[in-house]
């Protein structure tokens, strides 16, 4: 008999588990997902290019539903799955009970709001999805001053994008430097210049006390007092892990649903993945390791011996045009050994950071080429000593090691 396998959530994660399960096991299982947004998983990484205009919403799709009917595969968008029997298997959804033998939870992530006065005023809002984006692009040539709160990676998206439709953008960031967790000093100040020349007025250290508005936003006030006016403001501080379903389902939860190296729960039979798994203590906020656990747990209902032992933390991306690379140890206060190398006119900025002999870290502004290549060396950590002085220019081939004299061949007496 074959098993019923139901999927929660229809996300980038989500998509790419069910494309590994259909190449390694067609067939193998009689497949629900159940999406709650109305269109079935798009390229959320390319929100901030479909706000710019850059690309349009076809450009975002994947797959359409015809993929998913050649794939056997039913497919219920605009639903949210409310509850799990554990001891019936089943999902709840809309009233209905849909059994499962295995459950696979990937409910991503929801955007964190601040705790400040005003958050709840119209004019509020995230940025997490196409209808954050259709609201954005409804603003377009009506002069509404914006203001996006949050200067990491999501925040500059949403600020750029706003400034690309021409409306009047500041970014607030409470940290002294935008995207502090990617970026050196040098290199945030690179990004904040790009910021700035795009029309992003950029303030730092600017830490958020209410939003203002009689009915609806007027203005934002800072904790210094200074008072900015808006008529949007975009909350981009961060996500936090899904768990809800899984939480009331009486799954162990850390600061995500918490899984093993199989990504199993504390129920055999629900596995977790993506944004709002924790593995080894570690939430990851990036597709990236959300791709890897789908492949590896894919592999697994497969039949296949595979195993999840976490991820290396890499960010590549282009931030208002400007291509930005970073993975591994490369804070100011990171120690090792720094090597730069800086190019102001060029527009390129590089930085690896060597401990033990081994490559810890690399940030690329500008030429970010051979980001994959450095990222591999960091998870190997190869030793990189006798290419040291090439390191920095790209892909040098690794001195293999001398092999050892092999033993005399014993004969028997």
């Amino acid at each position: 008999m074959t098993r019923r396998l139901v999927v929660v959530g229809n996300g980038m994660v989500s998509l790419r588990f069910l494309e590994r399960l259909c190449l390694h096991a067609p067939g193998r299982y009689d497949v629900t997902v159940i999406g709650q947004e109305a269109a079935p998983a798009y390229n959320r990484v390319l929100l901030s290019a479909l706000l710019a205009g850059d690309v349009d919403e076809t450009g975002c799709n994947f797959r359409e539903r015809g993929w998913y009917e050649a794939e056997h595969i039913r497919l219920r968008t605009g639903a949210a799955a409310s509850a799990i029997d554990r001891a019936a298997r089943t999902v709840s959804v809309a009233g209905e009970a849909i059994p499962y033998d295995r459950l696979v939870l990937a409910t991503g992530s929801t955007p964190i709001m601040l705790p400040k006065p005003g958050m709840d005023l119209p004019g509020v809002m995230a940025f997490r999805d196409l209808a954050d984006v259709d609201r954005m692009k409804a603003l377009r040539g009506t002069g509404a001053r914006c203001i996006v709160i949050g200067g990491g990676l999501l925040g500059l998206e949403a600020a750029y994008g706003l400034a690309r439709l021409g409306l009047e953008t500041t970014l607030l960031h409470v940290m002294d430097k935008l995207m502090e967790r990617q970026l050196d000093r040098r290199a945030a100040a690179i990004v904040r210049k790009t910021m700035e020349a795009k029309g992003v007025r950029v303030v730092l250290q600017a830490d958020t006390a209410e939003i203002v508005g009689d009915g609806r936003v007027e203005a934002l006030r800072l904790a210094d007092g200074t008072v900015i006016p808006a008529d949007l403001v975009v909350v981009a501080v961060g996500v936090r892990p899904r768990v809800d379903l899984a939480r009331e389902a009486g799954l162990a939860i850390g600061r995500g649903i918490q899984v093993d190296d199989g990504l199993a729960t504390s129920d055999p039979s629900i596995f977790a993945i993506g944004e709002c798994a924790e593995h080894r203590g570690m939430v990851y906020g990036l597709v990236e390791p959300g791709y890897e656990m789908a492949d590896t747990l894919a592999g697994r209902l497969a039949g296949k011996d595979r195993l999840y032992c976490g991820s290396t933390i890499a960010t590549s991306l282009k931030v208002s045009g400007l291509p930005v690379f970073s993975a591994g140890e490369i804070a100011d206060d990171a120690g090792g050994e720094p090597i730069l190398l800086s190019d102001p006119v060029g527009g390129i900025y590089r930085k690896l950071v060597l401990k033990d002999g081994r490559l810890a870290g690399a940030l690329l502004i500008g030429d970010t080429g051979e980001g994959a290549w450095y990222r591999s060396l960091i998870e190997s950590r190869a030793p990189v000593s006798a290419i040291r002085h090439d390191l920095m220019f790209g892909r040098v081939d690794l001195p293999q090691p001398e092999a050892a004299p092999s033993e005399p061949t014993r004969m028997a007496a």
